[in-house]
Parts: C-alpha cells; structure tokens; sequence
C-alpha cells in the first residue's frame, strides 16, 4: 500500500476557513441576488403600478377636460371653451397607447382597456367627430339654437368611461396589492432561508472544529493519559496510541509511543537486572557464581552454549581458567579449552585487549549446538570481558543461534557494570573466609605456642642470635645485588659501546674492502672495454670474471651492511603506495631470464580481488621477493617456481598478524619444485650465516644471509614470513605484509645511501643530454685527485688522461691546498674522505672559505656506506657525492655535468 498522504493540523485549520468562507461566500452571493430580486419586483410596483394609475388618471382627465368644453360651449357658445376639448381630444389617445404597453402582458385589463378605447370614441362621435358639436344660431338678437344634442346620451357615456376606468383602476390597484403581498412573502422566505443558511453554516464550522479539534485534543489526551500513567506508581508502559490521521498529533503520538517503548525497555533491563543482582547476592564460591551467572545469561540472551573463565595465575603468567559452562557435553573435549594465557587465543586477547568480541558470521567448525534430535552450528559468539578497576578480572563466551538483539547488547553493557564488582565482592569474601580459617588455625596453633612459650624462652637467646646473623647476611647480600646493578649497568654501557664500535667497525669494515675493490672493479673495467685493442679475447673474459667476482663481492659488503643496520634499528623505512597489480610483470622482468636459463617454469599467479591502495616501503619488498625466489631457483633443479599473490583470509590474518587490519593483509607465497628442507633444519635457515648444509663440501653455496635479512625487513614492515617445506618435495615461502600508513620519511632512501648512484635530474635535462652528447669535452680540462691509496691513483689517473684530461695528484687534504694555491687553474677535484694528516671533509671546510674555489666542483669519494655519510658530505662544502667501488662509466658522467 503507498504512503498515507500527511495532512497536518496547519491544513486541517486552513481547510475549515475556507469551508467557512466558502458557506458564507454561497450566503452572500443568494443573499444579494434574492436582494436584487426583490428590489426588481419592487421598483416594477413603484415604476409600472404608478406610471398605470397616472396613465388611467390622465385619461380621465382628458375626458373630463373635455366634457368640461364641451358644456361651456355649449352654454356660452364661446368657442374658448372649445380649447380643453381639444386639448383633451388630442392627448387621450397618447395617454391610451402608453397605457396599453404598460398593460399589454394582462389580457383581461387589455380588454378593459379596449372597451374603454371604444367608448370614449363612441362619445367622441356623439359630439360630432373632431369639429364638435356644430351650434347654430337662431335668427334674432340673442337667441341660440343648439343642434339636436342628447345630452343625457352623452352624461351616460361620460359615466360609462368613469366607470370603466374605476374599473380598470380597481383591477390594477388590486394587482398592486397582489404584488405587494407576494414581495412581502418572498421577503419571508428570504428571512427564513437566510436564517436557515445560517443555522445550517453554523452547525458546518461547529461540526469540522469539532472534528479538528477532537482530532487533536483526543490524541494530546491520550499522550497525557499515556504519560501519566508513566509517571504513576504503577508505571504502565503496555497501551499505545493509535492515530489513523497523518499530521502532527500523529508525530506526537508516535514520539510518545517510542518513549513508552524505550521507558518499557529501560524498564525491562532494570528488572532483568535486578533478577541477575539478586540472584548473585549470598554466593561465597566462584563456581557457584559462574555456574549461576552463565545459566542466567544463556536464559536473558538467547544463548545455546556457554562458558566462564575466570582469573588466575598460572606457572608464573596470568591465565583465564574455565570455572563454569552451560551446556556443553562430556565427549566434546575439544569445545571449552581449560585455560587461557593473556594473547592467547580469542579469550585471551579479549582479556589481553580489555575489549568485546562479537562474531556473526561464524564457521561450520567453530562450535555446535547439540540436542537430542542432532547438532546445528551457531549463528553468533560473544566474547566479553568482566571488569573491574579497568582490570579484566573474568572472562564471558556465548554462543547463540540466532543474532544477539540491541537489547540484549545494552542489558549485558548494563549487567557488566555491576558484574566485575560482584565477582571482586565474592572473590573477596571467599579471600577473607580462607583468610578467616587461616586465622582461626593460626589461633588454635597460638594456644598451642603459648603452652610452649615458656619453653621457647629458653631458646630466645639463641633465635636473637640467628636474627643477628639473618640481619647481617641481609645487608651483604644487599650490598651485593647493589654491585650486581652496577656492573649490570656497566655491562649496559659496554653494549651501547659495542653496537658503536660495531657499526664503526663496519663502516671501517667497508671503506677497506670497498678501496681496494674500488681499484679491482675500474680495472677489470677497463680491461674487459678493451680500448686500447691490445687484449685476447681469454684475456677480455678473464677481466670479465674478474669484475663479475667483484660485483658478488660487493653485493655481499651490501648485505652484512644491511643485516648489522636491520639489528641495529638504524634501517629507515619508506612507506609509498604500491601497485600490487604491477608486481606480477616486475618478477616476470626479474626472473623470466632465469627461469628460462634453469629450464623451469615460473608461474605468477594474481588473485581477485586485489588490494586497490597498499601502503609499504616497495623497494624492501622487492629485495624480499628478489631473496625468496633466488633461493627457489637456486635450490630447483626441475619443474617450476609458482608465486601467488592475493588478499589474506581473515582468520589466516588473525593467527598470524592479530593486530593488522584483516581486510588490509597481502599474502604473497613463493612455491618450488626443488629439495625441500629437513624438519630438523627448518628452524636454522632463517639465522644469519646459517644454512641447511653448512658443511665445507655442500654442494650448494652463499652465505645464509638472504632469508634472515627477508625476515627481518617483513618484520621491519609489520609483517612476518611463514615457511612450509618437505624435503625432496619443495618448499613454500609466504610473505604476509599488512597496509602501513602512508608517509614520508625524512632521510634519503637506504639505496641512495649504500649505492650512492648519481641522479642525473639534478642538472637540467637539455644540459645533461648535450654534456653526454659531447664524448671529447674532457679534453684538456685539469682534475685534481686527491687520495692517499696509489691504486686508486693509479687507476683513475690512467683512466682520466685517456679521456684526455690532465691529472694532479694529492695524498692528502694539506697537500690539496698547497696545490690549489699554486694551480688556479684546476677544473674540478675528486676528493677522497679517509685520509691521514688532514681528511677530506676538513679539506673541503677549507677550500669553501676561499671565495675563489666558492664554485669549484668538488666531487666526494669515499667507501663508507652508512646512512648519514652523503648528508655529512654536503654540509662539508661538496657539490656532489660517490661511493667506492667507483662505476668508471657513471664517474665520468658525473665529471662532465658538474664541468659542463
């Protein structure tokens, strides 16, 4: 059914204004119509009854005038007299046609009025047509004779029009009086249907305020009723108000039945409440309060299974040891674990956490609920822990078949806040009732050593004595411990001392390997270019072996720099965002050729849905990847290297990285055909130096530090590396990385610092490219070399002056100076930073505080790889920075930008 359509208060108010003013529009528009009515009828009485009665009264007239004339003419024989008869002759007939139109809608006074036409004519006739009566005179003085004249003919007519016209006159005034009476009655009725109408409108508007008004007071009376009811002793919360109309009383009753609703749950967690304090109340014994306690939460949540653990100490650790459950049967051993150490399982991080565990999507093998009719799995788990001073004292587990409502979530938060103290209250008591025997024990003994005090004080002596030596035995072993803590705490000293001295020494460790290797790695070079086209081609391969063993022999300085970094915490991390879509085409670029060399077959395998936005430091996951699959090839003899990358399962994440974010977890496993490593020695491979086949005569070599330095990067990297393998089958290696935030670190990346390898954006692209573009530029330009180690010397004066260059050598920062003073003419300097008498970073302060070599490119060599050389390089006044072994090709590229 659609929506009720809302019909509010404000329109129901406006509505019944405008029936109202509808009902009195229809009564003022019939009132002034049957007011204009009734003014037509009466101006047609005013205007047609009067203009009759004047137009009969004007006929008489006439004919009076003219009876009138006639008899004073007829007497006096003046024919003045003559002149109203004439008069009256000629205005009757107007006065009569005015008349016949006023009359001629009533046939019977338009008969009248014919008749009366014809009399008068036929008296007109009497009197001789139009000329009148012809008077004649006699002959002789004075003597008239009138003409044979009926006079009593003639008066007899003249009564017959009078009386005609009364007649006629009679007849209208009676229809005017007719028509009075009938205004008068529809005067009447108009006052009656006027007061009809308004009966009528008045019981309208009382009837529809009535109805909008018991609309609204009806409901605001039930809501008053409703809420005194609340607030009653009684506190009734059952009836509800049921509104059909769709306005605001209904938004009042519906927000007063949601407060009846909630006031009627609070009502409901209060009592519930209620019931599981006072049915805790009186319990001396933890057993009895888990056992009361879970059977009473099973009932009020719903749930089919339960378990209580409570706190306690174990071997030393603290633990969460089961003291009571609900429903659980003698053969499911394996539901209910007994104890809990904190971090250990979902129990014992929700202790660990101090926080609820809520599942709803629960797996077919987590627990099932068993009847007598069979088994069904739960739909739910609870996990919560009982507080108590922000102390997890206890530990709930509910398991549930159907989902555990909002009620019940906030009865149970309303139940734990008194639960921890109830459980502290019982342990408490039970603490006191065994402190209580305790002392009634202790009691009884007391009598008992009061009997035998007074043979003990034979032995007080001797007990002050014992007390003496335990006192001075005390404060020698006191101050022995105070000599523990100090040579602890030189001991403490010492290792901050090692670990400097142990980075020194590496960093010493690498200039020296690095020095002489820079010269074996230019030479072999140079040797293998063959330039001078002096060299066999056995003597091109030897030189090629010569350099390819020297770069080994670096990647292997580059790796214990690593390792002694990873442990020394000073390996920086920089977490960017990672393309995990792009990972499968970099192996196949890595190790496509490899594999194909090997005759293996590399599968890359991207699972769906990927991670769209990963955060990590991709550079130390690709020298992870790049360790595990060199190891898979180099142990897989046949067969293939399969690598898999996808999103890690949920409950994969929580076993192996509880605190990562489940949805955020890669998974990536490298899987290989090849050996296998024996179950004796899969906890030795992931220790530095350290190898399945440690023996001089292994047939496999390196030298064990690849999987140790991977383990410690993931670790680096909040992650962790799982290992599965069965010898003469194959092994697995599984990267598990969780999603780092995002951000940017304030130290130039490790690669930078180790490899030290120039960026060429530094100069403008236009001026690099026309630098390398120009192969002779070096020509003739002055550099000054400056190192104490003749190898190198000797190798980059013989490499320089072949490019062209003139070379000036210096061994060491005195000897530089003294040169720059007598040679101004010097295009560039490559000064090395080990050197005695006077190094290279103070020989490069000195140089800058000369304005003249202000511009001067100084190029810094050295061997050191540690992270904070290249920086301490630049503040040192050098314009760029390279490290030992020198790449010739890349050194002399960088000669020619800074020349250019």
């Amino acid at each position: 059914m659609g929506k009720k359509k809302r019909f509010g208060i404000r329109s129901k108010i406006m509505l019944g204004y405008i029936f109202i003013f509808a009902c009195i529009s229809v009564v003022f528009t019939l009132v002034i119509n049957q007011v204009t009515s009734m003014q037509t009828d009466r101006n047609y009485i005013i205007e047609h009854d009067f203009a009759v009665h004047s137009e009969i009264n004007s006929i008489e007239k006439y004919v009076m005038d003219m009876e009138s004339g006639q008899r004073g003419y007829l007497i006096t024989g003046d024919s003045t007299y003559l002149e109203p008869y004439h008069n009256g002759e000629n205005n009757w007939r107007q006065s009569y046609m005015r008349l016949s139109q006023l009359t001629r809608e009533n046939a019977v006074q338009e008969q009248s009025l014919q008749t009366i036409k014809k009399t008068i004519e036929r008296w007109i006739m009497q009197l001789d047509g139009a000329t009148g009566p012809m008077m004649k005179k006699e002959q002789g003085e004075g003597a008239y004779s009138i003409n044979s004249y009926d006079f009593y003919l003639g008066k007899q007519n003249v009564e017959d029009i009078r009386s005609q016209l009364d007649r006629f006159r009679n007849i209208e005034i009676a229809l005017t009086k007719d028509r009075a009476k009938l205004l008068d009655n529809q005067n009447r009725m108009f006052t009656r249907s006027l007061f009809v109408m308004l009966t009528l409108l008045l019981i309208f508007s009382l009837t529809a305020a009535l109805l909008i008004s018991q609309s609204i007071v009806g409901t605001i009376k039930q809501v008053t009723k409703s809420i005194l009811k609340l607030s009653s002793f009684k506190r009734d919360y059952s009836q509800r108000i049921n509104v059909t109309m769709n306005d605001e009383v209904k938004d009042l009753a519906e927000a007063t039945n949601m407060l009846l609703e909630n006031q009627e749950e609070i009502e409901w967690q209060q009592r519930k409440l209620a019931e599981v304090v006072h049915m805790l109340q009186g319990i001396s014994d933890m057993e009895t309060l888990g056992s009361s306690f879970i059977t009473k939460a099973a009932e009020l949540f719903g749930a089919s299974f339960g378990l209580f653990y409570l706190r306690t100490t174990h071997k030393g650790k603290v633990a969460m040891e089961k003291i009571a459950s609900y429903a659980m049967m003698d053969n499911e051993n394996d539901i209910g674990i007994h104890r809990f150490h904190l971090g250990e399982g979902l129990v014992g991080q929700c202790a660990l956490e101090k926080r609820m565990f809520h599942f709803m999507n629960v797996p077919d093998h987590y627990v099932k609920i068993t009847s007598g009719l069979g088994a069904v799995k739960a739909q739910s788990v609870l996990i919560v822990p009982i507080l108590h001073h922000h102390e997890v004292i206890a530990v709930m587990e509910l398991a549930s078949l159907n989902k555990f409502t909002h009620q019940q979530m906030e009865l149970l938060e309303d139940i734990l806040d008194v639960l921890g103290t109830i459980v502290h209250s019982v342990q408490t008591r039970v603490e006191v009732e065994r402190l209580l025997r305790e002392s009634q024990l202790m009691t009884e003994e007391l009598q008992i050593q009061t009997e035998e005090l007074q043979s003990q004080q034979e032995e007080l002596h001797m007990t002050n004595e014992q007390l003496e030596e335990h006192n001075r035995c005390s404060d020698e072993r006191s101050k022995e411990l105070e000599r523990i803590k100090v040579a602890l705490e030189e001991h403490a000293v010492q290792l901050q001392l090692s670990s400097r001295y142990k980075s020194e020494f590496l960093a010493n460790m690498s200039h020296e390997f690095r020095t002489p290797l820079n010269s074996v790695l230019i030479l072999s070079q140079m040797l293998q270019e063959n330039k001078m086209g002096n060299l066999s081609i056995d003597e091109q391969e030897y030189a090629r072996v010569i350099h390819s063993s020297g770069t080994d022999l670096l990647l292997l300085i580059d790796d214990i720099l690593d390792l002694s970094k990873v442990e020394a915490g000073k390996l920086d991390i920089h977490i960017g965002e990672l393309n995990v879509r792009e990972l499968p085409k970099l192996i196949q670029s890595q190790f496509a050729k490899v594999a194909e060399q090997r005759n293996l077959l590399l599968n890359i395998e991207l699972e769906f849905p990927v991670l769209e936005h990963f955060y990590t430091d991709e550079q130390r996951l690709s020298q992870i990847l790049k360790n595990l699959l060199s190891n898979a090839f180099k142990f897989t003899h046949e067969g293939s290297v399969h690598v898999s990358i996808k999103r890690c399962e949920a409950d994969q994440v929580a076993e192996v990285l509880p605190s990562a974010n489940p949805n955020q977890v890669l998974a990536i496993s490298v899987r290989d055909t090849g050996i296998g490593i024996p179950l004796d020695k899969q906890a030795l491979i992931f220790e530095p130096f350290r190898q399945a086949d440690g023996t001089t005569n292994r047939k496999y070599g390196g030298t064990g530090l690849g999987l140790s330095i991977s383990r410690e990067l993931a670790g680096l990297l909040g992650g962790e590396i799982g290992m599965s393998s069965e010898e003469g089958v194959g092994s697995t290696f599984t990267v598990y990385l969780p999603s780092l935030e995002p951000g940017i670190s304030e130290f130039q990346p490790a690669w930078e610092e180790a490899a030290a390898t120039y960026d060429t954006t530094t100069a403008k692209q236009e001026e690099t490219s026309l630098v390398l573009a120009e192969p002779n530029m070096l020509r003739g330009k002055v550099v000054l070399v400056v190192d104490d180690d003749v190898r190198n010397v000797f190798v980059l004066s013989n490499a320089f002056e072949n490019e062209g260059m003139t070379v000036i050598i210096a061994h060491d920062g005195q000897e530089c100076l003294a040169i720059l003073q007598k040679e101004p003419q010097i295009d560039i300097i490559l000064m090395d930073m080990m050197m005695p008498v006077m190094d290279g970073y103070e020989a490069m302060r000195m140089i800058r505080k000369d304005e003249r070599n202000k511009h001067l490119p100084i190029i810094a060599i050295t061997a050191k790889a540690m992270k904070q050389d290249r920086d301490i390089c630049l503040q040192a006044g050098a314009s760029d920075y390279i490290s030992k072994p020198l790449n010739l090709n890349q050194l002399l590229s960088l000669i020619r930008v800074w020349l250019a």
